[in-house]
């Protein structure tokens, strides 16, 4: 990796680094009589090293331009890295999931003595964690020797995205031992921890904290309480703290909503749909579905006639979930009625719905119309190989899903 970085390097036009040149800062004035020093040129400088480094990450071809290229011609000119150079450069290999070059750069930030700015640490934690490398951000966390709240947040937040739910639980015991407060961002994500272990017991412990705490409980903390408390197998305990809670917008109702269904309680969802002052999308798609998903077709029908005289319109998840509910129980009359829907409102231009038109048709016994979609598809992807030749085959048309099969093999 770094040949090729040091091969590039000398290809790129010497043009496109003129920037490294003392450059003309503001002409004398009134205001400004004294001529720029050597400080003022310097900084300016790295200024627009750096711009320049965050600039291609932004808009350009990393792989074609990699930001390590401006980094090292920047030091070979005799610029000098602030914090700012190394939390762009970062964020740059992030995107390019270039770990070799990111830990090129850990190195820089070590020697540059930037490693204890919590900032620099920060970026450096995130690059871990984004390609997937737990341990060596617990590594850049442990060698800072007092991390702020920030970064005992984001090294929590990390095991959470990275599935170690007792890891961050024990983190945050840690934390508090000693005597950092969270704030409403660490209070969430640790009870999104107890959601992921599925332990009921650990998440009204951490529901009993934030009373205790005094942590302010925001509209995210309540809905990821409401959450956890569904996952962990109480929707008693939610549906408890939903009545409880001050903070009720549009995100809280659809999470009571949600877990309402996910628990099989339709009587509840709709009684919580019915009694919202306001509605959106995610609103509509949760309670359609619900009712798809038991078979209750005439209800869910009900709702998408009123939600296409509401201010809402239905989106791809809504007519997805539909169908796939549909083709489970083989409701082919339904699953007529939502294409035609789709054709009529042009909601299918791109031919992301074929794939689930063609399992429905499939599943509910038309197979020719099935094959009718997949002839006209603009859009022959995996999805849509997969549902007409296991279509062909469900209905005994062994040869002609194997001649697909071979076509498929072929494009």
């Amino acid at each position: 990796m770094r040949a090729c970085i040091q091969q590039r390097f000398h290809q790129l036009p010497h043009t496109r680094f003129s920037f490294l040149h003392p450059p003309r800062i503001h002409a004398y004035t009134v205001e400004n009589p004294t001529a720029p020093s050597k400080e003022d040129y310097a900084y300016a400088n790295v200024f627009i090293w750096n711009t320049m480094i965050r600039k291609q990450a932004e808009n350009g071809d990393i792989t074609r331009d990699p930001p390590l290229l401006y980094y090292i011609q920047g030091l070979r000119t005799g610029l000098r890295p602030n914090g700012q150079t190394f939390m762009y450069l970062l964020k740059a290999l992030v995107s390019g999931k270039n770990v070799n070059e990111g830990e090129e750069v850990h190195a820089s930030v070590v020697r540059t003595g930037f490693a204890s700015r919590e900032f620099v640490s920060s970026a450096l934690l995130g690059f871990y964690v984004a390609n997937g490398f737990i341990g060596q951000a617990r590594q850049v966390f442990d060698k800072m020797p007092q991390p702020g709240l920030v970064l005992w947040t984001l090294m929590i937040m990390a095991y959470v995205y990275l599935t170690h739910p007792g890891e961050a639980l024990e983190l945050f015991r840690t934390m508090r031992g000693v005597g950092v407060m969270p704030d409403m961002v660490a209070v969430a994500t640790v009870v999104s921890a107890s959601g992921l272990l599925g332990d009921l017991g650990i998440a009204k412990m951490i529901h009993c904290f934030i009373e205790k705490s005094g942590v302010e409980v925001d509209a995210f903390v309540s809905s990821t309480l409401i959450n956890t408390y569904g996952e962990c197998g109480s929707l008693t305990d939610a549906y408890r703290f939903f009545q409880e809670t001050a903070m009720k917008n549009t995100v809280v109702w659809n999470t009571m909503i949600h877990q309402s269904l996910e628990h099989n309680n339709l009587d509840l969802g709709k009684q919580l749909f019915d009694s919202m002052s306001e509605r959106d999308v995610a609103s509509w798609n949760s309670m359609i579905r619900g009712f798809a998903n038991v078979g209750q077709y005439e209800e869910a029908l009900a709702l998408f006639h009123d939600m296409e005289i509401s201010v809402f319109r239905p989106i791809t998840l809504t007519l997805l979930s539909t169908l796939s509910a549909c083709a489970s129980h083989g409701a082919l009359e339904a699953g007529a009625w939502i294409h035609s829907y789709v054709n009529n409102n042009d909601l299918n231009r791109d031919g992301s719905l074929d794939s689930s038109l063609i399992d429905m048709y499939s599943k509910c016994g038309d197979i020719a119309k099935a094959i009718q979609i997949f002839e006209e598809s603009p859009r022959r992807d995996l999805f849509t190989w997969t549902s007409i030749i296991c279509g062909l085959a469900m209905h005994g048309h062994g040869k002609k899903a194997l001649c697909y099969f071979s076509e498929m093999n072929e494009s």
